[in-house]
């Protein structure tokens, strides 16, 4: 018998949705993905002491006025979080584009370029990182210029279908589509529960899914934010899936049989959708879990920097 992990892992590529150096060199996936609460909570473990400590000292050394500085150590640190786990994944990490400029095409497009430059000085190509930037229309053109310049970008906060056609018509490398957070606010919104096959979150990844292959777009899938283990068997065989140690444990103790879901053989045919601003942003709006959704993740994605950089001033300032 085989775990429901290894039966996963011949057809889909598994992604750790960690910070946690211990939990990958344990659990092996390919690729790595990070955001501001995984680089604040890696940085609360003794693994890390070192590298908050060399952070710290380059932030004190550097010209910089305090709150700069708190900036730049902190984008540091993500980058830091990122190198460690290049060590331990063969494939990309993916580090995120502050939330605060996810409505900032200019600004988002400039700290990628520092992201990268960074990764560079310590040896690190950009053929190993992926740009994570929320997927708003703003989010969706940075990606698009970046990917021009052969940086290759993974739009995180997707919830909706108009997000997904934007992101292919752009040629984003990766999109992140949050299974757990659209069933979230169902279940808020219902009073129900969903089984796997009726999850909203699944059935949203299946129709990206199904309407990127059956337009021969190479945007790839990678189903993201899962609550329990029913979800992610329900999307076996997307591209991606990103999990956390805790669900691919579960999917590891687990010997039972997991059956392909979704493959390029089961398409159902559907005509390209065309959108442009005015449409993406009507769309959008139309569809209240994902406008809240949306707006929701970018807030707390920015209080988890907001917390990372006061850390760092704390820090600095000792």
């Amino acid at each position: 018998m085989t775990s429901k992990l290894k039966q996963l892992r011949a057809s889909t590529v598994v992604v750790a949705d960690t910070g946690d150096i211990e939990a990958v060199a344990r659990l092996k996936p390919v690729d790595c993905t990070t955001n501001p609460t995984i680089v604040l909570n890696a940085l609360g473990t003794d693994m890390f002491k070192d590298v908050f400590a060399e952070a710290t000292a380059w932030g004190k050394a550097s010209s910089l006025s305090s709150e700069k500085a708190a900036t730049a150590v902190a984008d540091r640190l993500a980058v830091s979080v990122g190198a460690e786990l290049t060590k331990l994944v063969p494939g990309r990490v993916s580090t995120e584009v502050d939330a605060d400029l996810s409505f900032d095409i200019e600004g988002s497009i400039e700290k990628a370029r520092r992201i990268i430059a960074d990764y560079k000085a310590r040896g690190i190509s950009q053929d190993r990182i992926l740009i994570k930037l929320a997927s708003t229309w703003e989010g969706i053109r940075a990606a698009e210029v970046l990917e021009k310049e052969g940086i290759n970008c993974n739009l995180t906060l997707l919830f909706s279908m108009p997000q997904a056609v934007a992101c292919a018509d752009a040629g984003v490398f990766l999109i992140s589509p949050f299974v757990g957070r659209i069933l979230d606010w169902y279940k808020k919104s219902t009073g129900k529960e969903f089984r796997p096959e009726e999850d909203p979150g699944v059935i949203s990844v299946r129709d990206i899914y199904n309407y990127y292959k059956a337009n021969d777009i190479q945007t790839i899938v990678m189903g993201a934010s899962f609550r329990n283990i029913g979800e992610i068997e329900a999307l076996a065989g997307c591209d991606r899936l990103t999990i956390s140690p805790q669900l691919m444990d579960e999917l590891d103790a687990d010997q039972g049989t997991l059956t392909r879901v979704l493959s390029e053989d089961k398409i159902t045919p559907i005509d390209k959708i065309s959108i442009d601003e005015k449409t993406f942003r009507w769309m959008l709006n139309e569809d209240a879990m994902a406008t809240e959704k949306l707006s929701e993740g970018i807030r707390v994605f920015a209080k988890d920097l907001g917390k990372l950089r006061e850390l760092v001033a704390r820090r600095l300032a000792a």
